[in-house]
Parts: C-alpha cells; sequence; structure tokens
C-alpha cells in the first residue's frame, strides 16, 4: 500500500453542513485499514502540502458556502464574501513562504495516535493524527496585522471532499485535497468525535429569561458564560451589573451633555480663521447615549439570524420596577420568541431608533424600523444572575418573576468539563480538602440561621492551581462567615473556641491577622480543627537525601514489579511515570497530565509548570515537587503523599496498566 484515499465527512472538516452540533475536535481520524501505510514510520510523520492544492481546497469551500465552521472552541456560520476569499488566499500566501521567499510546497510533523490508554485506563483504539494546528501572521483585507491557525481540516469540506495521502520515495507523505460534486457520508466515522448540541436554539421559548439563582459561589455566573461563550467570541454580549443606583436611563439610555470641537464663528457669521487656519473651539452638546439594554436591543435587531444576549449579573441588587419601567410589558414572550405586546417609544428613544435603523430593512415591523414601537425580537435572550444571601432592598414583585424561567443552582463540588476538581487549602505546608470543608461549614451555617442562603459554593474563592492559600482563605472565607453569616447570632458556639488563649477564649476576627498585618496561620488551623478538619496532605519526603535520623521515623519502602531496586513513596512515583514516558516519547504533555492524574485521581498529581513560592519557607519547600522531562515535553510530579493517597495510586496502576508495587518494609 502506498497511496490511500480517505473521504472526508463532517468529523475531519472544519467546513461541515449548516445544521452541525459543535466539536471541538481539532485531529484528523483516519479509518483503522490505513494504519498499514504509516505502521513502520514510527509515531511521527512528515507531510507535505501542495499550494495550488490547497487554493482550490477553498476557493471549492468557498463556492459551496454557507457552511458551519467548527475549529476548537470556534462555532459559527460561514457566508460567502469577497473579504473571505481575499483572507483565505492571504493565509496561503504568508503560510508558503521560507525566511521571507515564496514556495510552492510546505511541509509539517504530524503525530500518529494508535492504541493510547485513556483516562480511564481503556485502551482508545482509533487511528488518527494530532499537531495539526501552525501559527500564521497574514495581513487582511483591511491592511491589519492577524494570527490566525492552520490546519488541514479547514481545507476539507464534509460530505465533499476525498483527502488523498501517498507515500513518496523520500519518505515523505503528500498531501493532495479533491472535491466531489455531491455530498454524501460513508459512515465510517460514527462516534469517533462528541458532537455538542448548543444549548440554546433560535426556535427555544423555554429560557428566553432566565435567572440563575443560588447560594455565592455556586457557579451562576459561570453557568451563563458557559451558555454564550461562543457568542460572546462574537460580540453578541453585552452586560451589565444592578446596584440600588441603577434606574431606567442607566439600563437603556439617555441624552447626556458631551463636547465636541467644532469651528468658530464671528457675529457675522463667517468662518473665524488665523494664519490661514480655521480657528475651533468646544462646545457643549447633547447626544443620545445608549446602555446595556438598548445596545443588546439594537443588535439583536440588526442581526435577527444570530443569537443575542444580554447578561444581568447581581439582578435583585437593584429596583426592578424602576430599571425596566415599562419595559417590564416586554418580557411577555409569544409563541414564535417576540413580545406579545409592544410599547411606544417616547420622543427621544424614537428619534434615536428612527437613526440607528435607518440603514437596515424590517419590512415585517415597520413600526420598529421608524421607532415609534419597542419589540424584543426572538433571538433576543436575557439572562441574569441573584445571589440569595444578599438582604436585597429591592424584593423582586410576583408578577415580574413570572415572566422569567429560573434555574437554581445547588451547591455541588466543582469540575472542569466534567473533571472533578479536588481544590486544597495550604495553611504551612498542611492540605486541607476544600469540598469537605465547604460541607462541613455549610452544615454549621444552617444549623445557626436556619438558612441555605448563606452557605457557601464551591466556587466562593478562586483556587491558583488547585491550591487556595492562607490569605485568600482568611479574606474571602474567614471575612465572609464572621461579617456576614455568624455576626448575629454571637460566637459562642465551639467552633469559635481559642483554647491557647485563656485571657480571650474567641476566635475574634482580628485573631487573623498579625500585628505586621500578616495572617496568622495558626489561628486559622485552630478553627479548622474545631470543625473537625483534618489534614489530608502533609507529608514531603526528602527522598533525597536519607542520611536523616532514621531512627525516629521509618521511611517506607517499595519495589516495582519484583525488582530488587528499592524506593521511597515519590521515587516510586517517579520512576513509573518516567519510564511510562520513555516508552510513549510522542505523549504530549497535556496527555501525560490527564492520564496520571487521573490514574492517581488527584487532579495535581502532575502540572506543567511549578516552581517553590517565595514566601514559602516551610523545609523542603523546593522539593516539594521533581521535574520529569522526556523527549516530548517536561512535568513536575508532587513529594507529597499520604498513606492513603499512594494506596489508591497502588491499586489503579495494577489494576489500568498492570504495574505492581509492593511494600518491602
Amino acid at each position: 500500500m502506498e497511496e490511500i484515499t480517505k473521504h472526508i465527512n463532517d468529523t475531519n472538516a472544519s467546513y461541515r453542513h449548516v445544521g452541525a452540533g459543535d466539536a471541538k475536535n481539532t485531529d484528523l481520524f483516519l479509518d483503522n485499514e490505513h494504519y498499514e501505510l504509516f505502521r513502520d514510520r514510527g509515531e511521527q510523520i512528515t507531510v507535505r502540502f501542495d499550494k495550488t492544492n490547497l487554493t482550490q481546497a477553498i476557493l471549492f469551500i468557498a463556492s459551496i458556502l454557507p457552511r458551519k465552521f467548527d475549529q476548537s472552541a470556534n462555532h459559527y456560520i460561514v457566508k460567502y464574501s469577497n473579504e473571505f476569499v481575499f483572507d483565505q488566499l492571504a493565509i496561503l500566501d504568508a503560510l508558503f513562504k521560507e525566511e521571507g521567499v515564496p514556495v510552492n510546497t510546505i511541509t509539517q510533523t504530524w503525530n500518529a495516535r494508535k492504541d493510547v490508554v485513556k483516562k480511564n485506563g481503556d485502551i482508545d483504539n482509533r487511528f488518527y493524527f494530532n499537531n495539526l494546528l501552525k501559527d500564521v501572521e497574514f495581513r487582511d483585507h483591511n491592511g491589519d496585522i492577524q494570527t490566525t491557525k492552520f490546519t488541514l481540516r479547514n481545507y476539507l469540506a464534509g460530505g465533499f471532499s476525498n483527502l488523498n495521502i501517498k507515500k513518496t520515495p523520500d519518505g515523505i507523505f503528500d498531501i493532495k485535497i479533491d472535491n466531489v460534486t455531491e455530498p454524501y457520508d460513508d459512515g465510517k466515522e460514527i462516534d469517533l468525535e462528541e458532537i455538542v448540541t448548543p444549548s440554546i436554539r433560535l426556535n427555544d421559548i423555554s429560557s428566553r429569561q432566565l435567572i440563575c439563582y443560588g447560594a455565592p459561589g455556586t457557579g451562576k455566573s459561570h453557568c451563563i458564560k458557559e451558555e454564550t461563550d461562543e457568542w460572546e467570541k462574537k460580540g453578541r454580549v453585552v452586560r451589565t451589573t444592578f446596584h440600588p443606583d441603577s434606574d431606567y436611563s442607566t439600563f437603556v439610555g439617555a441624552y447626556k451633555p458631551t463636547t465636541e470641537r467644532v469651528q468658530r464663528y464671528d457675529i457675522y457669521n463667517k468662518p473665524i480663521t488665523k494664519d490661514g487656519q480655521p480657528v475651533m473651539e468646544q462646545i457643549i452638546t447633547y447626544e443620545f447615549v445608549e446602555q446595556a439594554f438598548l445596545q443588546a436591543y439594537i443588535d439583536a435587531w440588526r442581526n435577527r439570524d444570530e443569537y443575542e444576549f444580554l447578561i444581568i449579573e447581581e439582578i435583585n441588587r437593584g429596583n426592578c420596577a424602576q430599571i425596566f419601567g415599562d419595559l417590564f410589558q416586554l418580557l411577555d414572550r409569544g409563541n414564535d420568541g417576540y413580545s406579545e405586546y409592544s410599547i411606544r417609544a417616547d420622543k427621544d428613544l424614537q428619534k434615536h431608533l428612527s437613526k440607528v435603523f435607518e440603514d437596515i430593512e424590517i419590512e415585517d415591523y415597520p413600526n420598529i424600523k421608524n421607532g415609534k414601537e419597542l419589540l424584543l425580537p426572538s433571538n433576543l435572550y436575557i439572562r441574569a444572575t441573584m445571589n440569595t444571601s444578599d438582604q436585597s432592598l429591592f424584593p423582586i414583585d410576583s408578577a415580574f418573576k413570572r415572566r422569567w424561567d429560573w434555574r437554581y443552582m445547588p451547591i455541588a463540588k466543582g469540575n472542569d468539563n466534567g473533571v472533578e476538581l479536588n481544590w486544597q487549602i495550604d495553611i504551612d505546608g498542611k492540605r486541607y480538602d476544600w469540598w469537605t470543608f465547604v460541607k462541613t461549614i455549610n452544615k454549621h451555617v444552617f444549623d445557626t440561621t436556619n438558612s441555605e442562603d448563606k452557605q457557601l459554593g464551591f466556587f466562593f474563592c478562586k483556587a491558583k492551581g488547585n491550591i487556595i492559600d492562607a490569605e485568600t482563605f482568611v479574606g474571602k472565607v474567614v471575612f465572609y462567615l464572621w461579617n456576614d453569616v455568624f455576626k448575629d447570632f454571637g460566637f459562642d458556639a465551639p467552633i469559635f473556641a481559642d483554647k491557647e488563649d485563656e485571657t480571650n477564649p474567641k476566635l475574634s476576627f482580628d485573631k487573623f491577622y498579625m500585628a505586621n498585618g500578616e495572617v496568622n496561620k495558626d489561628k486559622i488551623k485552630i478553627f479548622l480543627a474545631n470543625i473537625g478538619m483534618i489534614p489530608t496532605e502533609e507529608t514531603v519526603e526528602d527522598d533525597e537525601d536519607e542520611s536523616a535520623d532514621s531512627s525516629s521515623v521509618k521511611i517506607p519502602k517499595y519495589s516495582i514489579n519484583g525488582s530488587s531496586e528499592q524506593f521511597t513513596t515519590p521515587q516510586a512515583v517517579r520512576r513509573i511515570i518516567e519510564d511510562y514516558a520513555k516508552r510513549n516519547e510522542s505523549i504530549s504533555v497535556n496527555e501525560m497530565i490527564e492520564l496520571w492524574n487521573g490514574i492517581s485521581e488527584r487532579n495535581n498529581l502532575l502540572v506543567d509548570s511549578w516552581q517553590p513560592s517565595p514566601n514559602d519557607n516551610q523545609p523542603f519547600a523546593n522539593k516539594r515537587r521533581t521535574k520529569i522531562e522526556w523527549k516530548n515535553g517536561v512535568v513536575w510530579v508532587t513529594n507529597g503523599w499520604t498513606e492513603a493517597l499512594f494506596k489508591k495510586f497502588m491499586d489503579n496502576v495494577k489494576q489500568r496498566l498492570g504495574i505492581n508495587i509492593l511494600k518491602v518494609n
């Protein structure tokens, strides 16, 4: 086999049919039988592209637009335009250069992936290539310098394209693309990638107005951000935050004074000049200034084929009746997604809207175009957050509530794209599980206040590299608990006891800071001990120096797969990971981190960069992690282990990789 032809369905193409779901895939999948062509080439191949062929491919794509464009986190409809063609040809001109000189062919190195061990220990038997992306800087149709990602997938049209790969005598694989006139799916790429159906469609009327509510830190804003992220990248999201001083004019818009530089005239209405140049002056004029609602409203009407989102943070901190005014009536939506009832615009707003809509066509709603009426279009979605712990000065009335859908955000352990977050509180090298703390303190909060509103969500404060340091813990968590939760109920409960202070045996907030303004970590430990928190990770074995007095502490030693060589806990972990990296030289840093963090069930076993904190004065601070290098990258492995964590690691590597670790002393 010296050549293969692969028909391209949507899975391998950046340009898909318009109704395709969203896919984040950037790899190129081939059929398993195609593996024979590459079997003897190891884990990397060199491919060669021809400029003329890629030019023909992108011009073919231009001829069949509109198409759905999918690349990583980018998902949008591409319509034909002269600008599109110009920019695509400019990208190829910039790509096919060597040291500034135009060339007809270029090469690229791809990683071949077959029978890869997945995070759950299963074998991925798909055959595919990765490392397809390359940054390209080009000058666009406006003459501006832009940076984009080149990938072969950008020249493939789902259903139309055939990919031809031919092995040449020089060991390079030539890439050629041709296209059929009638698209078809050969069914060979089913279930090769995860397709995500966008969470909202234009004909979905169930959640055009949605309020996400819950305790602080439950991820209300994050939930909305995930839902609207792809449209925010297109400039289709407008944000605002309500507060007690918000009103109709700050939400919708109003005439405001502004300065304008104009020609000065004399009393005879003749322009004044000096040395042949006009004399200018600053005058005060008034112009209509759009605020968040009007910005979203106008954008939505300008392009009704695209979603438009208005996001209101902290909606219950403002007087909604005062802020919305008669816009309140627009929140009643019909089955078509448009407001059931329109409202009359005042003279100022009518004048502004008629000017704004002058250059667009709204033939089906003439009174919208002339600005006389306001009506929410079906593509305008409103999202809001409401923090139930805030003691709002302006309760939301039931009539307003009825016009919204409500989504409760429960207190739950955080995750990132389906992977659980195992955040730790770090106090003087002692690690406490953040999620255990949240659940524990929330029980005390509920028992004290008889309410869930003041409880903490998982994202109440942000971790840095999965670690919540002492300063963040006191500044965010302790401050909130002492000043917003327990202040009105007293501090007589045992969790506030300070047994080390006989004079003042209560943990008052000021005790969490020393006279020099630094956090008092000893008081944090007392508080955590009071609520029953036990460190989950506090040992960093100094495996590089075994000259320490071993009579007081016996360091456990282990063997790997029956070897006579003995290892400490971190040495054993490091040796296993190093051996794996040597056997899989082409594995990427991200793949290494995902695999081993999954096997160890520790979100921070491996990280891609690390250095000791300059403020970390604990013993062995510079040995908390050790570098592991291989051909394709560098990671840092933790040296901090508890007996329970290492027992779990031993069990998992045996079950998933067949590696047997035995304790020898």
